[in-house]
């Protein structure tokens, strides 16, 4: 079988040396192009750093379950929108391992894997979660905004197996959210803590399946908490 095409990504190059990336995945039936544009609109600015590269990729179109199989941008496939039935296991590792060859370019271009940071609005939360604590446990860390996993998720069960250090997760969540609702987003937030992952868990009140402002100025505080900038070498 060929391998899957690369993923399309928007790019927000740092402005200084390059030392760390940072990788946004999107919400359903939205873009890289769309996400990177949507928080410029919100900070009146890219969301850009000294150091960190960010990566906004856009997920291929694909037969979509909640919308009667019409083709939309989504990380995978859900069976409805609910944290109360199975995952569609084959479509999230599919695009694991997608989004792994994303990871592996930033790593050939010399960034060490615990100065990769992964995370993303809605659905590529919840596709930053699969990632991070299925398939790479060494990433610097993860952030989920207004996202959440399935009951009986494979992350889960991954993590009652494992003995190895975690990436932190920061977590933030509207209490107005109509379409993932709060208590999803607590309940994961709960269910990783008793599985040994550092998390923290940002409630937002009134704010709907959004973001805000707030809300990513926070997010950008904790990822350069995560990602300092390194002091340039002596030898260099």
């Amino acid at each position: 079988m060929a391998a899957p095409a690369a993923l399309q990504r928007s790019v927000v190059s740092p402005a200084g040396r390059h030392t760390a990336s940072l990788i946004f995945l999107h919400g359903s039936g939205d873009t890289g192009q769309g996400a990177r544009t949507w928080i410029k609109q919100i900070l009146n600015q890219d969301m850009a750093f000294q150091h960190i590269k960010v990566i906004y990729p856009t997920a291929p179109a694909r037969p979509y379950t909640p919308m009667k199989g019409a083709f939309s941008t989504v990380w995978f496939d859900r069976y409805k929108i609910s944290n109360d039935c199975p995952e569609h296991i084959e479509s999230i590792d599919s695009m694991c391992r997608g989004l792994t060859d994303v990871i592996n370019d930033e790593i050939k271009n010399g960034i060490a894997k615990n100065r990769i940071l992964i995370g993303g609005f809605s659905m590529g939360g919840g596709m930053a979660m699969h990632l991070a604590y299925r398939f790479h446990q060494d990433l610097a860390g993860v952030f989920a905004l207004s996202s959440f996993l399935n009951k009986d998720s494979a992350v889960y069960q991954a993590l009652k197996r494992n003995e190895s250090v975690l990436p932190e997760l920061f977590q933030c969540h509207g209490t107005a959210d109509e379409l993932v609702l709060y208590s999803w987003g607590e309940e994961t937030n709960k269910m990783l803590k008793s599985l040994g992952v550092s998390t923290s868990l940002h409630t937002f009140p009134n704010l709907n399946h959004e973001l805000s402002r707030t809300e990513i100025e926070k997010l950008k505080t904790w990822i350069v908490k995560k990602l300092p900038v390194e002091a340039a070498k002596t030898n260099e």
